[in-house]
């Protein structure tokens, strides 16, 4: 069994999926200026990474490429909130879906429990950091209905590409 060669598919392609998400989250930006953030589709990344290639998988990537995200795009202030946010986020999504066993479905109801729970954890994890940096929770109350919006963007996204990537069965090119 050649251990070295898996291990290192194994980090090309945890490598590649925090790129994906990088890039996912900045190549569309809205600017919310009430918020010092901005709406993009990189949630819809973190929801298929974390699906299809597992709950770690959706923690790292979730985590770090959207880490990356905000420092790249001059949200530096925000990046120690969304690392943990978004790693949490991508976690809760793939350990509520566990869509690696091959007789699950993907719209099943781990896949919807699963996204909205990330759904959940990204405006609750926002409200919560915006308090901590904004110092006022009234404040950070303004941010939930762009993130809602943001997280359902990304909701929609995710099954509408995740319905195509499970009908050519994308795990079976890539683990």
């Amino acid at each position: 069994m050649n251990t070295t060669g898996t291990s290192l598919k194994k980090l090309v392609l945890k490598a590649l999926f925090i790129a994906l998400v990088t890039v996912s989250t900045m190549i569309i930006q809205i600017p919310v200026p009430m918020t010092e953030g901005y709406i993009h589709f990189g949630d819809s990344m973190i929801f298929l990474i974390a699906v299809f290639f597992g709950r770690r998988n959706g923690a790292i990537a979730g985590g770090i490429g959207s880490m990356f995200a905000d420092i790249f795009s001059g949200y530096g202030h925000w990046a120690p909130f969304t690392f943990v946010i978004k790693g949490l986020m991508g976690f809760v999504v793939g350990y509520c879906s566990k869509y690696e066993s091959k007789e699950q479905k993907f719209f099943s109801v781990g896949t919807i429990l699963g996204v909205l729970a990330g759904f959940v954890v990204m405006v609750g994890g926002y409200l919560i950091g915006g308090t901590i940096l904004k110092g006022s929770f009234a404040v950070a109350l303004t941010s939930v209905p762009s993130n809602c919006m943001q997280g359902l963007m990304g909701v929609v996204l995710f099954f509408i590409v995740g319905k195509a990537l499970d009908k050519i069965q994308i795990t079976k090119y890539t683990l």
